[in-house]
């Protein structure tokens, strides 16, 4: 390949931008992977369907049968560990197999277990049942969702990563929890579905998405692995547990492993939480109706999703770590407990609903962060970076609903708003290692040095 043009002929990715620019070029959105996107969205509808009466119903005499709200959040914390685990090997195994096929194991992944869930474990009432395919069930949507985008990053040109990994967020939170919880609020409500069809309802959905994604989008760099040319047998499973020394040997991707932990951990945490705190199951009754906290999700995570596009671009701009800094950990430092204490003190649905579309609006200031992990490690690395940053996206899953269970018993919802808000801060402490090595300096979209793809701002 000619190197007589650095920027354009980098990768066939840069060489893509060399192309006729169409509408989706224009918005951040390589024309390739456009059904990507969409296939991502659906497929996270259907899993978000669940996400803010779960467990409730689990708990239900009529629903799962579960004994009290410790073994809900079990349950909860179950899928955690294992969406924790599948989002690190979604970047290891798309090194190794290329993205659409690990795309293609987890659509199977979440339709099987899910069918076995719906329709062996809940009939039959049994707590380790439910407990075991639920809990292997989360295995699923990490594979889908973060293969694509480990998918998209590779495959797009360095000066589009930002705005490609706003889009991603943009379809992932759009359905996971925005419109699931729509979907969610719609179907229980106003067409009076049951819970348990509304869960059926999820799996015809993610099985859409499936479709797409497995036969819509055949952009070629994840038909392939995305592992390093130099790496020997790139396609061996052995590969699986490499990279991880990139945790001791460059500590920045840990920091920034640690960061997207945090980033949201919250948002599972309080959907764990609210039920028992805002909704129907608080001692005491609370004010708000199960499908009135979906409809809180729907509108926290609506102006999210916005948002994710807005600060995909503008971290182009104003720096990545920036970006992530003070609108991600200090902005939702701030956000979180607002959120919280503004609708226990208000009791009104309009207050909560207006403080969570400002914590959901701070929340996109981590999208950046896509974008940096990768930016920050030599080409060999990037497939680890890109692990390491998905592990943390299956982390926050297990972390916040965790943090729910230990710390609720003792200090109560507002002390766990307080928890998150301190993590929050740290993080903002921590991100002064998520810098490159051409940092200071922003980043020119003219050049890139040959072990980043991205300057950031200091």
């Amino acid at each position: 390949m000619s190197r007589q043009t650095p920027v354009s002929r980098q990768t066939p990715a840069e060489t893509a931008a060399e192309r006729p620019v169409s509408f989706f070029d224009r918005i951040g959105i390589p024309r390739t992977l456009v059904w990507g996107f969409v296939a991502v969205l659906i497929f996270m509808i259907g899993d978000g369907v669940e996400i803010t009466y779960l467990a409730e119903y689990l708990s239900r005499p009529d629903g799962g049968g579960l004994e009290g709200s410790t073994a809900t959040f079990a349950t909860v914390t179950v899928y955690g560990v294992a969406v924790m685990v599948a989002s690190w090997f979604s970047g290891t195994l798309s090194a190794i197999w290329g993205p659409r096929r690990v795309m293609w194991l987890g659509g199977a992944w979440w339709i099987v277990f899910e069918v076995l869930f719906l329709f062996v474990a809940i009939p039959l009432q049994d707590t380790a049942i439910i407990v075991i395919t639920y809990g292997i069930r989360g295995f699923a949507y990490p594979l889908f969702a973060f293969a694509f985008l480990v998918w998209a990053q590779v495959a797009s040109p360095t000066g589009m990563r930002g705005s490609v990994a706003g889009w991603f967020w943009f379809a992932f939170t759009g359905g996971l929890p925005t419109l699931g919880a729509a979907v969610a609020a719609l179907a229980i409500g106003p067409f009076g579905l049951s819970l348990y069809g509304t869960l059926i309802l999820s799996l015809v959905l993610v099985v859409i998405g499936v479709l797409l994604g497995s036969f819509g989008v055949r952009e070629r760099h994840g038909l392939e692995p995305i592992a390093d040319a130099s790496v020997a047998n790139p396609r061996s499973l052995k590969r699986l547990g490499e990279g991880v020394d990139i945790l001791w040997r460059d500590r920045r991707t840990l920091a920034g492993g640690l960061v997207r932990i945090v980033n949201t951990a919250p948002q599972y945490g309080f959907f764990a939480m609210f039920p028992f705190t805002l909704g129907p199951e608080t001692p005491g009754g609370g004010f708000l109706s199960t499908a009135e906290v979906s409809t809180l999700a729907t509108l926290a995570y609506g102006a999210n999703i916005a948002a994710n596009l807005f600060f995909g671009v503008f971290g182009d701009r104003f720096g990545w770590r920036r970006t992530v800094t003070w609108f991600g950990c200090v902005g939702c430092a701030v956000g979180i407990p607002v959120w919280y204490f503004g609708a226990v003190l208000s009791e009104s649905f309009l207050v909560a609903a207006a403080c969570g579309a400002v914590y959901g609006i701070l929340l996109a200031g981590f999208v950046p962060l896509s974008a940096l992990m990768p930016s920050m490690v030599a080409p060999k690395d990037k497939g680890s970076a890109l692990a390491i940053l998905n592990f943390g996206a299956g982390g926050a899953a297990f972390v916040g609903p965790m943090m729910v269970t230990v710390l609720h018993p003792f200090v109560g919802g507002g002390g766990v708003a307080i928890a998150f808000s301190l993590l929050y801060l740290a993080m903002a402490v921590l991100c002064r290692h998520l810098r490159d090595e051409s940092d200071p300096g922003e980043w020119n979209r003219n050049t890139a040095s040959p072990g980043a793809s991205a300057h950031v701002t200091a």
